[in-house]
Order: C-alpha cells, then sequence, then structure tokens
C-alpha cells in the first residue's frame, strides 16, 4: 500500500472511495434534449478510466420546469432521464468510480425566456445580474411542488444506478433563502432568524430522506461563507455547518466560499490564472475541524502537490481537482504509475467555464480530446507505417502536431524561425497575469523531448530545407502575422502599430494612446492595460456593440480590474475608417457602423487589433511538390480516417496547414485542427 495521501481509500458511509480525489459537479453542455446521451457518458467515463474516485456529474440539473436550464442542464424532472443516468453510472463504475449527480433548482439563477417560458422564482425580488431575470416572489405552493419535486428527481437518480446524489445550494434556489442578500420573506420562511431561512432547505431534505431512505447517499454543496457585506458570514456559516451535522439529513458537505451572482464574483469562487490558487482551502480545512461529515472542496487545485498537501494536512477528505481533470482525464493513473512529470497541466485558461457561461460547451484550450472522446483519443496509438515526418513551426499547432506525430511512432523535424518555441503564445505569456499560459508549451515540448523529436530553432526554412529532409509528410504550422491593412484602407498603414508590438515591448505607448479592436480577443486588452500602466491615456475601441466578445465573461474580469481607475476611456459602437500623418501625431477618421457623422481626432499612437495574415508562402511553394496540392479530405478528417487524396501523382510528399498558417483563430483551434489531422497519420 502507498503512502500517498491521495491514494488512500475512503469510506463514505457503505461506499468505498478508492483514492482521494474527485471532479466536482460541473455541466459540459454536451446534454442532448436534458439528457446525458453518448457523448456526455463518454466524457465522464474517460475520467473513470483515468483513475478519479468520484464522478460528481451534471452541475445544476434541474429539478422543476420552472428552473429551466442555463446552460444546457440535464433535466431531472423527465422519467425519460432515467435509462440515460443508467447508462452514465454503469459507464463510470465499470472503470471502478463511484457516480452521483447534483440536483438543484436554479431560482433566480437563470431565464425566463427558454425552457417552457416560465416565470423564474426567488425569495428575492431583485434579479441575478449574470442571468438578468426578474423572478417572481416565491410563493407556498411553489414551495410544495419544488420539495416534491426535489424529491422525485432523487428518486428518479436512485433509480438510474446513482451512488448518491449532491444537493447544490450556493447561489442558487435553497441558499437564496439563507442568504439575508437574497430573501425578502416575511414569517415562517425569512426575517433575520437562521431557523426561517433554513427552513426550507430542510424540508427539501427531509423530502429527499422519506423518498430515497436512510442508506441512500445524500450530500450538500453549500456556500459557508459568501463574503460579501450584508451576506451569510463566516460565523454564520459555521452555525450552518453544525445544523447540517446535527440534522442527520446528509452525509457530506462540499464546501463554498464567495458569491456567483457577477462574473467578478464567480472569479473569486473558481479563479482563473494569475490568480491565487486554492484561495478557500483553509476555510475549508476550518469547516473539516467543524464538522464529523466528510468535507469535499474544489477552487483551483490544479496541480498535484496542492491536492496532497490538502489531504495529507487534513484539511479535506476528497480533492477536487475538476478543471485539472478537463485538462487531463488520466491524472491518477499517472501518480499510480509514477508519471506524474507527464500530466497535462491546468493553466487556468478558463476557456471550459466561460464557453459554457457564453452558451457554448465545455472545451479545454489545450487538450482537443475533452468533450471529443468519442472522436479524438487522449491516448495515441503507434501507426503502422513509420513516416518521414517534417513540421514548419513550434507555435501550440506545430508542437501539437509533433507531439502526436512522435507518439504514433514516426521520425519527427521541427523548424522553427525563432529561437524559441510558443509562437504567440510566448507573446501572451509575457504578460505577469498570464504566464501559465505558458504550460501549454513546455508540457509539448517535454512530451517531444521525451520522444526524440529534432528540432531546427533560429532557421527559416526554405522549401528546399524541406525537401532535403524528403518527408512523406510536411505540416505548415507558421501562424500568422498581425494585420496591419484596415479593410476600409486598401494599402499597409504605416502610422498604425500593433497589438503585438505594444505586448513585445518593441514599441513604447505613451501620450494619447487610441487602440482599435476590430477583433474583439485579448491582445487589445494586454495591449491597453501595458499602455495604460505605462501612464499613456488610452482610448479602447471597437466597433462592437460590447466590448471583447471573444474574451468571455471570467476572463474579462481581471481586464476589467486592471482597467477601470486607470485613465483608459472604452468607446463602443464605432470604427477606424483611416489613418493620416498630421505633424508629429496621428489623425485618425472615425466612423460608425450604425451611420452618423464622421469625426477626426489625432493622437500620439494608433494602435490596431485586427487579426492575423497567415504566414503561408512556404505552404504556396511546397503546394505543387506535394502528392494531395495542399487539400483536405474533410469527410476523412471528421471521421477519423487516414488523408488519401491525390491531385499530383508526380508529388513526393503530403502537405497541409494548421492554425493561424489557415486562418486567424485561437490556439484551441490550432492544437485541434492539429490532433484530429495527426491521430490518423
Amino acid at each position: 500500500m502507498t503512502g500517498d495521501p491521495l491514494l488512500q481509500p475512503f469510506r463514505l458511509k457503505h461506499l468505498t472511495l478508492r483514492n482521494r480525489i474527485m471532479t466536482t459537479a460541473h455541466e459540459p453542455a454536451y446534454a442532448e434534449g436534458g439528457l446525458p446521451m453518448e457523448r456526455y457518458i463518454a466524457y465522464h467515463a474517460e475520467r473513470a478510466r483515468g483513475g478519479i474516485a468520484l464522478a460528481m456529474t451534471a452541475g445544476s440539473t434541474s429539478v422543476s420546469r420552472d428552473s429551466p436550464p442555463a446552460f444546457n442542464n440535464i433535466l431531472a424532472y423527465r422519467d425519460e432521464v432515467v435509462p440515460w443516468i443508467r447508462r452514465l453510472a454503469d459507464a463510470c463504475h465499470e472503470h471502478g468510480a463511484a457516480v452521483m449527480i447534483q440536483l438543484t433548482h436554479l431560482g433566480r439563477r437563470t431565464r425566463w425566456d427558454t425552457g417552457d417560458w416560465l416565470p423564474s422564482l426567488s425569495p428575492s425580488r431583485h434579479r441575478e445580474p449574470a442571468h438578468r431575470a426578474f423572478p417572481k416572489l416565491i410563493e407556498d405552493w411553489d414551495m410544495e411542488r419544488i420539495k416534491a419535486d426535489f424529491a422525485d428527481a432523487a428518486e428518479r437518480m436512485q433509480q438510474g444506478g446513482m451512488d448518491g446524489i449532491e444537493i447544490e445550494a450556493y447561489g442558487h434556489l435553497l441558499d437564496q433563502f439563507w442568504s439575508p442578500l437574497t430573501n425578502d420573506l416575511d414569517g415562517a420562511y425569512g426575517g433575520d432568524a437562521l431557523d426561517n431561512r433554513m427552513r426550507f432547505s430542510v424540508e427539501v431534505l427531509e423530502a429527499i430522506r422519506a423518498r430515497v431512505g436512510k442508506d441512500f447517499i445524500v450530500g450538500i454543496r453549500h456556500v459557508a461563507d459568501e463574503a460579501a457585506p450584508g451576506g451569510i458570514d463566516a460565523a454564520e456559516g459555521l452555525e450552518i455547518v453544525r445544523r447540517l451535522s446535527a440534522s442527520g439529513l446528509v452525509d457530506f458537505l462540499n464546501v463554498i466560499r464567495g458569491r456567483i451572482h457577477t462574473d467578478p464574483a464567480l472569479t473569486e469562487v473558481i479563479p482563473i490564472q494569475g490568480m491565487k490558487s486554492a484561495p478557500h482551502l483553509d476555510f475549508a480545512g476550518r469547516i473539516r475541524r467543524e464538522t464529523a461529515l466528510p468535507v469535499f472542496h474544489a477552487a483551483r487545485i490544479q496541480d498535484v502537490a496542492t491536492a496532497r498537501h490538502a489531504v495529507g494536512e487534513g484539511l479535506l477528505d476528497m480533492v477536487g481537482m475538476t478543471r485539472a481533470h478537463i485538462a487531463d482525464p488520466h491524472i491518477v493513473a499517472k501518480i499510480i504509475g509514477g508519471h506524474e512529470a507527464d500530466i497535462r497541466p491546468c493553466v487556468g485558461a478558463n476557456y471550459c467555464l466561460d464557453r459554457i457561461y457564453q452558451g457554448g460547451e465545455a472545451l479545454c484550450i489545450h487538450n482537443a480530446a475533452t468533450g471529443r472522446e468519442l472522436s479524438l483519443p487522449h491516448v495515441i496509438g503507434p501507426a503502422s507505417d513509420p513516416l518521414r515526418i517534417v513540421i514548419v513551426g513550434a507555435g501550440p499547432g506545430g508542437l501539437e502536431a509533433a507531439r502526436v506525430a512522435a507518439c504514433r511512432g514516426h521520425e519527427v523535424t521541427v523548424f522553427e524561425a525563432a529561437p524559441a518555441p510558443g509562437g504567440q503564445v510566448r507573446l501572451l505569456a509575457q504578460s505577469p497575469r498570464r504566464r501559465e499560459m505558458i504550460g501549454i508549451i513546455d508540457w509539448r515540448m517535454e512530451q517531444c523531448t521525451a520522444r526524440d523529436v529534432e528540432f531546427r530553432f533560429s532557421t527559416w526554412a526554405e522549401a528546399d530545407d524541406v525537401t532535403a529532409c524528403a518527408p512523406d509528410v510536411v505540416i505548415v504550422a507558421t501562424g500568422g502575422m498581425p494585420q496591419t491593412r484596415l479593410f476600409e484602407q486598401r494599402s499597409e498603414q504605416a502610422e498604425l502599430v500593433t497589438c503585438w508590438d505594444i505586448i513585445a515591448g518593441d514599441v513604447k505607448p505613451a501620450g494619447d494612446v487610441l487602440i482599435h479592436d476590430e477583433s474583439g480577443d485579448p491582445p487589445a486588452l494586454q495591449a491597453a492595460e501595458i499602455a495604460a500602466e505605462a501612464g499613456a491615456r488610452v482610448e479602447l475601441m471597437t466597433p462592437d456593440r460590447t466590448l471583447a466578445p471573444e474574451v468571455m465573461g471570467m476572463n474579462l474580469v481581471p481586464y476589467m480590474r486592471a482597467l477601470q481607475g486607470r485613465e483608459v476611456r472604452f468607446t463602443l459602437g464605432r470604427r477606424l475608417l483611416g489613418v493620416a500623418r498630421a505633424g508629429n501625431r496621428i489623425e485618425a477618421v472615425i466612423g460608425s457602423d450604425y451611420g452618423g457623422a464622421v469625426e477626426r481626432a489625432t493622437y500620439d499612437m494608433v494602435v490596431l487589433n485586427y487579426g492575423t495574415q497567415p504566414l503561408d508562402e512556404l505552404y504556396f511553394e511546397l503546394k505543387p511538390l506535394s502528392v494531395n496540392g495542399g487539400a483536405v479530405d474533410h469527410e476523412a478528417l471528421l471521421s477519423g480516417r487516414a488523408q488519401r487524396m491525390v491531385r499530383n501523382p508526380e508529388g513526393t510528399f503530403r502537405l497541409f496547414r494548421i492554425g493561424d498558417a489557415v486562418s486567424s483563430r485561437n490556439i484551441h483551434a490550432a492544437i485541434h485542427d492539429a490532433l484530429r489531422l495527426m491521430q490518423a497519420i
């Protein structure tokens, strides 16, 4: 028996969990019609295969019709969910993991104009800013039917073979009763008395127990300190813990600290890169000392060392590593096998959660197989015939192509013009708050080095360099360079500098600086932050109706915190039409897609963020020498089959390009391009 605290089994009631690592409830938004079908099942089964002890599935599974899916939640009020829950449970059990599911009523944390278009409801008259719906004040008959809905849903989960359930009480209906900030009721369910504010949740738990019996595992994930004036403080949170412990109604506590009603508040509960790791771990340890119940917790515990500390020091009984398992589903297997160095790191980019909260599906910024388990592999198998593969470019796409090719057993050479790998990621990681992004590059370099990939840095590859390697396959992953031509002006604008120039430190911002953001992605915000910190008077302008629409909510928070309070002006709905030199300043011509007068203003510097233009000269030089003429068989690509297209029988290699060498996209797109192409080569 190993002495590693993380690998010790844990007894939860009648259930023995094989180690101390779990994924906490989260909604990857893979449900189909409110049901966890094949894709959903494959996602959780992969993490069970990877060794986790407990899969807490399906964040915010809705128990009532007036708790409509805010982000493609599972619908536990449907009888049709039971057989799919059974298949989900069986798939996790097959690989030795226990499996539970989280049930909730969202209360005001949803919208009325989705699902069945029923009004949202809450013990508060005030809307939740994140979801914007003004709720109906809950009535007695609402509470009666919702209690029955919780009991019905719990019974369905029990019938579906779940090992237990977890009730959600942070930012949702139950703790909206608890908090003075979200309870406007009088009488038995409101007011100052904690007994009254907890009454409804106790009645819900009693209804669940009456339905599922005393042996079925029932836990609660709950806020124990809202960390907000007028809300539940730590003292009252500890009293809630004591009352839940004494009730005999719950079998474990999953502790949360903070509120989630706005994006900034949410990032304090679920921190992103550049924020403190495990910020609430010591608080969770304090809860554990106050109760005999098992205590679970997750909040940016993204590395094994922190998780091991949490369990080894007795702060937690089970440690949640949810985003870490989105990045690498095989963490436990790698710990057991002595391969911790091979764990793909969570870099805290929060691409996963930000996509969900913007109505998308959970995807990892640098593991393209996550959520695509039915079509893309997490473990790369060997090819039947080793090939000679040349890759040009050592950015994230090129390195992923090299990693996958090397795992397939191919002989791989990578050309890179820069003296170090990373491409745009290395530039991005120059900002201290985003330096964790370099983990995307470092991990791939380690994987490639371990498999004898040859790197030729500081080498601008020409066609002759590539063909001299006698390749079977050439991958052009040369990325792109910043666009410096406005659509409205057909030539390059010498008066413009780019956000890359600012981020790299090649241009020092000063005076009046206009940053025109056509792309709506991080470089404009990053450049604005650098310019503002340098003392420039910054105007950040966009033709869009919102600021930085590609950055998404939680990642926008630290930028706004950095920019607000400095001399930064935000201008929406205005478009840069042209620039011209005006003495020692630059005159900008500014219009609007909405019409209206054209304005002119002068600045000391005009900075453009308008995506990238592909660096594709090498690709077009090599194209006539290739068998496939650079063409991609999309049907083969999407079905995971090898590329067999022949357009030039005289060609000597197959040629493909990926990432920004094709078009301006993002890190995930480049890595996805590489994985789905190379898996079959």
